[in-house]
């Protein structure tokens, strides 16, 4: 089913593309899904056995990725080979039970020359009971070959946290993960840096394989388990930041950063940091905890100036990790003062987008 929608995203962003190509505009979802219920009755007969929501879907995807990129907020849709294209989302056409979920597809039958639905039950692993009423499920197959279902309820109920009337605003860091403006530092455990000894030997043990063996897709399994177990380590230990900070501030306030550029200069290194999940991470966190999640415009000075008197600092380089004013006898750690003109300019409505969880 995953390579048959592979097809179809290819499809349809094919024609996006030679819709822009003949009339220079972007042709949208409203005009694709009525296209593919003609596809469907004439030339792609063999994708009806797809529930139509979850074909639907595959066009919604890619409306929505054009809709990103156009608000700058990512690149455009890329055409995907049939086993990179990862998810199928069911809306109808499911029965969820204990441990099992059975899918609905439609065939044809060849005496009676019509369509007729077939049921395949599948089991799962249920490691938690899930509550409210169920809106759609998702199958994604990850870069391990392995299946995962995913259960979306319409409960989004939580147990308040108690208000402790504290702010904090961050620095992120390469050397330093988190500082926080009441002076408190957070290391990364940098996972990635961690892993990178038996990486090598993965990455040699493949080069040494002929390409399309049993043994070179053996170990190319395991490289890519490799990899998903220090993509979970990095994400659960940012949940478990994300969450200590909602316990203990009500109001955070974080810097915007330019990973792009980032990336150019200390690639490997912000790549493991994982800054931008984290971000993500900590913006559901403050969503679900009912706190203000601030963010600093990415131009606002916040390293130069000086915390107590104003006064900037043109002097200062990435390799003075501590410095004194010149106006005030005041002496600083460079990310912790970076933090609390953060957490001072997340107040100034002109230099911040704020985002209340309230």
């Amino acid at each position: 089913m995953l390579d048959d929608l592979a097809d179809v995203h290819n499809h349809f962003l094919k024609l996006e593309h030679r819709y822009y190509r003949i009339y220079g505009k972007y042709a949208g979802r409203y005009r694709l899904q009525p296209h593919l219920t003609k596809l469907l009755k004439r030339t792609k007969k063999y994708w009806a056995w797809i529930p139509r929501d979850t074909l639907d879907a595959a066009i919604i995807r890619i409306d929505a990725a054009y809709q990103r990129f156009f608000a700058g907020k990512g690149g455009s849709p890329k055409f995907k080979r049939k086993h990179r294209y990862r998810s199928a989302k069911f809306q109808t056409g499911y029965k969820l039970e204990d441990g099992r979920v059975c899918l609905s597809f439609k065939s044809w039958d060849a005496q009676s020359q019509c369509l007729k639905f077939d049921k395949i039950w599948f089991s799962f692993h249920q490691h938690r009971d899930w509550h409210g009423d169920v809106r759609y499920v998702q199958i994604l197959r990850d870069s391990v070959g392995e299946y995962w279902l995913y259960i979306v309820t319409d409960d989004i109920s939580t147990e308040p946290l108690s208000e402790t009337g504290e702010s904090v605003g961050i620095d992120f860091g390469l050397k330093t993960f988190l500082t926080l403006s009441n002076g408190e530092k957070i290391e990364a455990p940098e996972f990635l840096k961690q892993s990178l000894k038996h990486l090598r030997k993965l990455h040699k043990s493949v080069s040494r394989k002929i390409k399309g063996s049993n043994n070179y897709y053996r170990v190319i399994r395991q490289l890519a388990r490799h990899y998903r177990k220090i993509a979970n380590q990095r994400l659960d230990w940012q949940w478990k930041i994300a969450t200590d900070l909602c316990k203990r501030f009500d109001i955070i306030a974080t810097e915007t950063l330019n990973l792009d550029g980032m990336k150019r200069l200390w690639g490997r290194k912000v790549s493991d940091l994982g800054f931008y999940q984290f971000i993500q991470v900590l913006d559901f966190k403050c969503f679900k905890h009912k706190r203000h999640f601030l963010q600093v415009g990415q131009w606002t000075a916040t390293t130069k100036p000086c915390s107590t008197c104003g006064h900037q600092n043109e002097n200062l380089t990435l390799n003075d990790r501590q410095w004194k004013c010149q106006k005030c006898p005041t002496e600083y750690d460079r990310d912790i003062n970076a933090a609390i003109n953060i957490l001072r300019a997340a107040y100034d409505p002109d230099k911040c987008q704020t985002r209340l969880w309230r």
